[in-house]
């Protein structure tokens, strides 16, 4: 999650910054009684923000890829839990072999190899399988993300806006008046949209 807001981040600098330089630039002088007709300007109804925690919070995608996800690290658990339990069994037939004198020396340090590369093992795959689900959890951030602006970019037409920024907490855009907030506008067209490509 911190990349994706760390993305977003960027992301709404280079917007921001774009329309600093964009506002002054223009070559118009502004004289200081004008300074209060620049909020009402027709310019800004061309910028519109939307809350990114909600639309992605709310988007019917999120939800069955987090589920998908979820489904994967039970999964993950389970075969962890599996060989856990297995390198567990043999640990205490070894306690058990070794303290009654069940074996020699020799078949002790054989079975102490094995049931050290048996925890070795058991460590890396742990270690593997969550290395894995957080790059598939990252993956799956950027997907929905992409799949967001693509739709923005593909329908912007519908919204009629140049600059849609996302607001979340911490993010550069720190107050929207509520007239130019669309999410619940783009989380509805998003899901509708969503549910017709899962047909």
């Amino acid at each position: 999650m911190k990349k994706l807001d760390i993305a977003l981040f960027a992301l709404l600098f280079v917007a921001v910054a774009l329309l600093y330089v964009l506002h002054f630039t223009s070559g118009k002088e502004k004289k200081s009684s004008d300074v209060t007709t620049v909020t009402a300007s027709p310019d800004l109804q061309g910028i519109a923000f939307v809350n990114i925690d909600s639309v992605i919070f709310h988007f019917d995608m999120f939800f069955d890829r987090r589920n998908e996800l979820l489904e994967k690290q039970k999964n993950a658990e389970a075969e962890v839990n599996s060989k856990r339990g297995s390198y567990e069994k043999n640990a205490r037939d070894f306690q058990e072999k070794v303290s009654k004198g069940l074996v020699t020396r020799a078949t002790a340090a054989e079975m102490e190899q094995a049931l050290y590369q048996q925890q070795q093992d058991l460590l890396s795959l742990h270690e593997n399988l969550q290395a894995q689900l957080l790059e598939e959890e990252q993956v799956m951030n950027r997907q929905i993300v992409d799949y967001i602006t693509t739709f923005l970019e593909e329908n912007k037409s519908d919204y009629n806006y140049h600059y849609i920024l996302g607001k979340s907490f911490g993010s550069p855009v720190l107050y929207g008046d509520r007239s130019l907030d669309i999410t619940q506008r783009i989380i509805d067209a998003l899901n509708i949209k969503y549910q017709e490509e899962k047909k």
